[in-house]
């Protein structure tokens, strides 16, 4: 049990137990003298004002489907927190969760789809799903429907119509696709938002020419890439999905050539912020495990916030293997001892909310960092997460087959002899000499 130490004796600074005192701080209802809270300690006090708010008033009881969320919040690490929160004006999520336990509100996914998409409402029913209250549902797909009630608003009813076909049948799919193969990232998502308003773009362009997007012709979509003076990058899907459609088969982007990837960090920095993060105990411990799975395993930021801890195994001798992809690769040392440390900490510290199978679980309940959270801490030490993930695949393509590097890395064949390629190493006979 945690205790202050007030009192001095004999030289020494001791607890009130020890100086056989009693103890100021001590709760006159449990005891303890952890996390004081006036005369009460803060999770006393935190368990009585749950009990207030969640008490279903048909029982007298805690609402049954609310237990989850009481049991949560009241065994919180830091209640003093959960405390403020629950006085917090306008007080968004415990008005809400008031109503949901009296009966006011139902508890589901519809109550929500009616309430403003905002930062507390969102916090709250992401809680909830993480406790299973309610079912699993994705915040980034959830929020793209209002949105595109809001883009879609002031268009003439054809180009309405049009936008939503888009915006529902190819852009809400694919990141309905990437949901479900675990890959859909907060960039993805500001993606289809850009993709949905270069198509309005192009049709309001297209509207000042006296054409719609079924009677444009190639050369007005010429004009339309010099007025814009940059790549159709995301022009590219809603004319792909026009041709599809056969709402207009003969527009074209014309192919526009990516030379290979410039590798613009030597050896030596990338070995040296490689030390750095395997030794400077002032980052922060996942900051480092982020950063050095990228300088030294090549992985990208987007896939190291979305691992799970099931893919991080311990074997009976303390050997950490981390499966990127398909092959568990054994950690090196230091490596190692970071990633005992980071699952030791998140089991003893993480809830239910926090949790859910997350490797570097978020603040948001039930879901990962995000990319930007270790990005901003890497560069702030002078990485660039996406320059150092290239100098790596290019010194990996250069040690190792193009076949071993994408098994190894999680990566297409292509990508691995791509890099190969540049690194200027010919492994085309690796698959014979391997069957020899």
């Amino acid at each position: 049990m945690v205790r202050p130490v007030v009192y001095l004796v004999e030289g020494r600074v001791v607890c009130a137990s020890c100086a056989g005192m009693r103890s100021l701080f001590a709760c006159r209802e449990c005891g303890r003298e952890d996390h004081p809270y006036g005369s009460r300690c803060a999770r006393c006090t935190l368990r009585e004002r749950l009990t207030e708010l969640l008490t279903d008033p048909g029982t007298g009881q805690i609402h049954a489907r609310l237990r989850p969320v009481f049991d949560e919040l009241a065994g919180s690490d830091r209640p003093q927190t959960t405390i403020w929160w629950l006085r917090k004006k306008p007080g968004v999520g415990p008005r809400l969760l008031r109503q949901m336990a009296r009966g006011e509100v139902d508890i589901s996914h519809h109550t929500f789809r009616n309430l403003p998409s905002d930062r507390a409402h969102d916090y709250l029913r992401t809680l909830l799903a993480a406790l299973d209250v309610l079912p699993p549902f994705e915040i980034r797909i959830e929020r793209m429907p209002p949105w595109i009630d809001e883009v879609t608003s002031g268009l003439t009813s054809e180009h309405e119509a049009l936008i939503r076909q888009f915006a529902h049948w190819q852009v809400l799919r694919e990141m309905r696709t990437a949901d479900h193969q675990d890959r859909l990232t907060q960039t993805m998502a500001n993606g289809a938002r850009r993709r949905i308003r270069v198509a309005i773009e192009f049709l309001a362009f297209l509207d000042r020419h006296g054409r719609t997007a079924a009677t444009a012709n190639q050369d007005l979509l010429e004009r339309y890439h010099q007025h814009v003076g940059r790549t159709l990058k995301y022009e590219r899907t809603f004319l792909a999905w026009l041709r599809e459609s056969r709402i207009n088969t003969t527009l074209r982007v014309a192919h526009v050539f990516v030379p290979p990837p410039a590798v613009t960090v030597s050896d030596e920095q990338r070995w040296a912020t490689v030390e750095r993060l395997l030794h400077d105990a002032s980052l922060r411990r996942y900051t480092r495990i982020g950063g050095l799975f990228t300088l030294v395993f090549a992985q990208p930021l987007s896939r190291i916030v979305a691992m799970r801890t099931r893919q991080v195994t311990i074997d009976i001798e303390g050997r950490v293997h981390v499966n990127f992809k398909q092959t568990p690769i054994q950690m090196p040392p230091v490596l190692d001892d970071l990633i005992r440390e980071h699952l030791s900490h998140r089991g003893k510290s993480l809830h239910a909310s926090r949790a859910n199978g997350w490797l570097f679980p978020g603040g948001n309940p039930g879901r990962p960092l995000t990319t930007e959270n270790i990005r901003a801490q890497l560069v702030q030490i002078g990485m660039k997460p996406y320059e150092g993930r290239k100098a790596t695949l290019f010194q990996l393509a250069a040690s190792m087959p193009a076949p071993v590097l994408a098994e190894l890395l999680g990566i297409t064949q292509n990508n691995a002899a791509d890099w190969a390629r540049l690194s200027a190493r010919d492994w085309t006979g690796y698959i014979a000499d391997r069957a020899r």
